[in-house]
């Protein structure tokens, strides 16, 4: 009988295979290899929801479902646009990329679910309460200032809070109606600097996560020591008031940022998010057990790759999708999985205008594609992903360009301009952070198709577009896109269709179908 030695362990063959099946039949990290940053848990009985931050999207503020902690699936947004603002909508030379709403906190108190965040484009703090999470109505409260990085506490004697900040954290009372902060009510630094139990040499302390276990409050948060890597620490206190004490609980491959869930079976996990290159900030379960009154992260100290919780199904198509654009009645125009570049503008795209089509038409003259309206967008996902599409271009007007993006500072578009009477087929890239073409070829033909392939796999961050004449034979086209997360989007890279005039409005095109795979046919 084959064994193999490891150490002083001795593993027949059998007892290995085994071991692999057992793994192959187990969540790695991690769990969503997608952009999904900012992450708040609550458990619901024996369902998960989680909400997270998409920023200048719309609509925003998703929020997703789960029954095993792994595989989750898009079902509400808590808005459909956050605000009417020029940076919002794109208008007058305004955005917000970066910004419009960061990290929410999700709460489930008293049979009703509560999701907060806050804006610095529109200077408030946002409160959405509903009975039913994943079909409404959402009931929304706004109120200044807007306060940073806050988590929602609902204590036990009656009273609200939020402890927000960064590494000074202020606890604030809110009326008991959330409508505000209440005059007169508490309001005090309960922890002078959070980034103390982790060296005190960080400007980051931020991230506030507030949970009760066996009558203690435990508030997580993010610190980032100047030379090291984002580091996960805990503070503890027997009164919301304090005093608050602290430890440096976990740090490892830079996964930190969040909070923690137990299971219905007693079980914990601390989840987090870890920055990994251009797809964005991804998220990891790490088991969790009680030591002294302490909730301790890690296997031995570290993020474990394999984790005790049953295997994700993949990420298509609950977090992101292919579309024919067929529409039923009764179904709605968009599934949950797409989210536009910023507000749309409603009267400028359609489903059912063209049966099985999506069209999008201009409204206005833009010069630059990021600061074109009504570019719909999907998340790209890990490790390799392909995006493609189907698009009719024949009425598309002098100055036209539209096609398929991968959305980010340094983006890649692969499109057909309309220029001098003839239409080509061009790969634009704004890898210098410019965007300069590379390559034209003619287009005779009313459709074409178009395709982008993305390669995450060990930080590669690398992407290449294609194009086809008739769905079969791919050629590729332009040049391959290093791509990089840029604080001013602040986002991980996104599928983005597009279509924008340069001369005269009122142009359309109509995309036949969005495909979306989980591999690449040419390596990189």
């Amino acid at each position: 009988m084959e064994r193999y030695f490891f150490g002083l362990v001795i593993l027949t063959a059998s007892m290995f295979n085994a071991t692999l099946t057992a793994q192959e039949n187990s969540a790695r990290n991690p769990v969503i290899f997608a952009d999904v940053p900012d992450i708040s848990i609550v458990r619901a009985g024996d369902t998960y929801y989680m909400s997270s931050t998409t920023m200048h999207m719309s609509p925003g503020v998703p929020i997703m479902k789960s029954k095993d902690l792994v595989n989750w699936e898009i079902v509400n947004y808590a808005y459909n646009t956050l605000g009417d603002a020029d940076a919002l909508n794109l208008n007058n030379g305004r955005n917000a990329y970066g910004r419009g709403s960061w990290a929410s906190c999700i709460r489930y108190h008293n049979g009703t679910f509560y999701v907060s965040t806050f804006s610095s484009t529109t200077g408030k703090t946002y409160i959405w309460s509903t009975k039913d999470i994943e079909k409404g109505p959402w009931k929304e409260i706004s109120f200044s200032p807007s306060f940073h990085d806050h988590t929602l506490v609902f204590d036990d004697d009656g009273h609200v809070y939020l402890i927000y900040g960064n590494k000074k954290l202020t606890l604030v009372e809110l009326d008991s109606d959330l409508a505000g902060v209440k005059p007169g009510g508490l309001n005090q630094v309960i922890i002078e600097d959070s980034t103390i139990p982790s060296g005190g040499n960080s400007n980051l302390g931020e991230g506030s996560q507030l949970f009760r276990y066996n009558g203690r409050y435990y508030l997580f948060n993010i610190t980032w020591p100047r030379g090291d890597m984002r580091t996960v620490v805990v503070h503890r206190a027997d009164k919301i008031t304090g005093p608050w004490e602290g430890r440096h609980v976990l740090q490892d491959k830079g996964v930190a940022q969040g909070g923690m869930v137990d299971t219905p079976d007693g079980r914990w996990f601390a989840y987090l998010f870890r920055d990994y290159g251009s797809v964005g900030r991804i998220p990891y379960l790490v088991p969790l057990k009680w030591e002294d009154g302490w909730p301790v992260p890690g296997v031995n100290g570290k993020v474990p790759d394999v984790l005790d919780l049953p295997a994700s199904k993949g990420l298509i198509p609950v977090i992101v999708a292919s579309d024919e654009f067929n529409r039923k009645k009764g179904e709605p125009a968009l599934p949950l999985v797409w989210q536009w570049n910023h507000n749309p503008d409603n009267n400028l795209w359609s489903v059912t205008r063209r049966k099985g089509y999506l069209r999008l038409t201009t409204g206005r003259i833009d010069t630059a594609f990021t600061m074109a309206k009504n570019t719909l967008t999907q998340r790209t996902i890990g490790p390799e992903c392909t995006g493609s599409i189907s698009i009719d271009v024949s009425k598309m007007k002098e100055g036209d360009f539209a096609g398929l993006a991968l959305l980010q500072r340094k983006f890649g578009l692969a499109g057909v301009k309309f220029e001098n009477g003839a239409k080509s087929i061009v790969m634009v890239s704004a890898q210098s952070g410019r965007p300069v073409e590379v390559q034209r070829v003619a287009l005779t033909q009313r459709s074409v198709y178009l395709k982008a392939e993305c390669n995450f796999r060990e930080l590669a961050d690398v992407a290449d577009f294609f194009y086809s004449l008739d769905g079969n034979t791919w050629v590729p086209i332009g040049s391959q896109i290093k791509m990089e997360y840029s604080m001013p989007h602040f986002m991980g890279y996104r599928f983005g269709l597009f279509n924008y005039a340069t001369k005269t409005p009122g142009g359309y095109v109509d995309f036949d179908w969005f495909r979306i795979s989980n591999e690449i046919s040419s390596k990189n």
